[in-house]
Formats: structure tokens, sequence, C-alpha cells
């Protein structure tokens, strides 16, 4: 029994460093993006290369979750980790993990994502390696090198672009073979969400990151700007959705199944202006990612659909 539970407390310290609520935000781009490729086939015989989207999918996971281990190794030797630290990190100053062994297993999944690249490049075309690789470097200079981008009012932006929109274009061209106005469209949405569960990660961070010299945009705005400005940019996902129904090709109702997922930000909202502490910010931070979460498989799914019945 002793020797089982050490086994899953074992597997159960990977996991948590990996930071699995996050992992949606690497999964969410690809469902979309390959949902989007459906438009394109539509009145022909085409169809989605399952073994193509499953590559992409994995190789997009191994990214976000080597990103989040960059992110564990470079606030450990910074010192903005320690045992006080509120969040889903923890892995080297809570559970004893060597800050060597979380980088090499970073590098490791770095090297499995860029093996999957080859094959995507192989079966797509290999101008998808270079920007594959920009994202792997901004994945890396998010925390890590001399200028880190997460100590900037540019943290949202980054992670918004680059794990969003970029994501949604590789997985729309590796299955189409090319880039549509309306896949840089339909991305928006998710650029935004994305980059919302950064700013709920700055706002609850933001008191102990402006004492370490960080400038996030939740410091220069302040609490209640920020959370005024996240309210702004949660309509203006759902509006962009909205107008989305009348744009060809398939726009159809069934893109407001995103509207379901529409209490998730009203938590988020609500939650940060009652709470003021690291502690008690959590919820609110976690509402963030389940809305991404909610928002874009319903996002994925409406266009998915709207693409069948299209077709039909």
């Amino acid at each position: 029994m002793a020797n089982q539970y050490q086994q899953y407390s074992t597997v159960n310290k990977y996991w948590q460093l990996m930071r699995p609520h996050t992992l949606t935000a690497a999964v969410v781009p690809v469902l979309v993006g390959t949902a989007a490729s459906k438009l394109y086939f539509l009145g022909s015989e085409d169809h989605i290369k399952i073994i193509i989207f499953l590559a992409m999918l994995l190789a997009c996971l191994l990214i976000q979750a080597a990103t989040n281990m960059f992110n564990e190794y470079y606030d450990y030797k910074k010192g903005l980790d320690d045992h006080e630290s509120v969040g889903i990190g923890g892995a080297i100053v809570r559970n004893g993990m060597s800050p060597q062994l979380v980088m090499r297993l970073a590098i490791a999944f770095y090297i499995i994502a860029a093996i999957l690249g080859i094959f995507l490049a192989f079966y797509s075309s290999f101008w998808i390696l270079p920007v594959g690789l920009v994202c792997m470097a901004v994945g890396y200079l998010y925390t890590g090198g001399p200028y880190p981008i997460s100590w900037t009012p540019f943290g949202e932006l980054f992670s918004g672009v680059f794990m969003g929109m970029i994501i949604i274009l590789i997985s729309f061209f590796i299955q189409t073979g090319n880039i549509q106005t309306y896949a840089v469209w339909l991305s928006v949405p998710i650029v935004i969400t994305i980059g919302l569960i950064n700013m709920a990660n700055n706002i609850r961070d933001r008191v102990k990151d402006k004492t370490s010299g960080r400038r996030t945009l939740p410091i220069l705005l302040g609490k209640k700007a920020s959370i005024t400005f996240m309210a702004i940019m949660y309509i203006i996902a759902y509006l962009f959705v909205i107008v989305t129904i009348f744009i060809k090709p398939g726009g159809s109702l069934f893109y407001l199944l995103v509207l379901f997922s529409f209490p998730m930000p009203i938590k988020v909202i609500r939650r940060f202006k009652k709470n003021d502490t690291p502690q008690t910010m959590m919820p609110a931070m976690a509402a963030a990612g389940k809305t991404n979460t909610y928002f874009g498989l319903l996002y994925a799914l409406g266009i998915y659909i709207s693409a069948v019945l299209a077709g039909i």
C-alpha cells in the first residue's frame, strides 16, 4: 500500500508540474482551427485528416506543458516562487523536484514537439517549421532569457496571438494547404479568451510581481481598471461570435452555442471584484481558465456543425 501511494504521489507530482488546468489553452485552438478547415472542404470530397490533427494536438500540448515547466524553473531561479506562493505550480518549492530535472523535462518535451513538427511539415509544407520554431521560442522567452515577456505589459498579447491565432492558423493550414481570411477572423475570440487567462494570473500576482520588478498590464492599470478591461474584452469576444453568424462561409445560428458559456466570465469578474488576496482570487483565475475551455469547445462545435450542415 505504501509503495502504491508513493507511485501515485510521484505520478501526481509530474502531472501537476505540467499544470493540467492550463492545457486546454493548447487544445482549444487546435479544435477551432481544425473545425474551421471543415468550412474549406464545402462542396468537395476532402475530409479532415485525423492523424495530422492528433499530431498537431500532441505537439501543442507538449509545447504548452514545456512552457509551464520553463515558467516553473525561471520563477524559482528568480526568487518568485517560495513555499508561500499561491498557484498551481510549486513542483520545485513544494514537491521537492530538482530545478535541473524540470528543465530537462521541458527540453525533452520541446524535442518531441519538434519531431512532430517535422512530421506535420512532411505532410503539409516545410514552411510551418520556421513558424513552429518561433512559437517555441516565444514559449521559452515568456519567462526565460534576459528580458522575459512575462515581465512586460505584453504577456497577454503574446499568449493570445501565439497560442490562439497562430495555432489556429497552423491547424487550419495543415489540413487545407492554405490560409483563408475567415480563419483569421474566427481566431479573434480565442485570442481574447486565452489572453485573459494570462491577465487573470497577473491580476492575482500583481502585488508580488510589482515588488519583484515586473511591469505587467495589471500592474500598470491597477486592479479596478484591469477588471473593467477584462469585462470589455469578454463582451467583445462574444460580440465577435454573434457578428460571425452573418459572415460567409458557414456562418450559422449554431455559433450561438458559445452563449452557454456566458455565466463563466460573469463569475470571473464578480470573483475578482469581491476578493483581493492571491488565495481568495484563485477561484476567479480558475473561472478564467474554464471560460476559455467552455467557450472554445462550444465555439469549435458550432463551427463544425455549421460546416457539416452547409455541406449537406
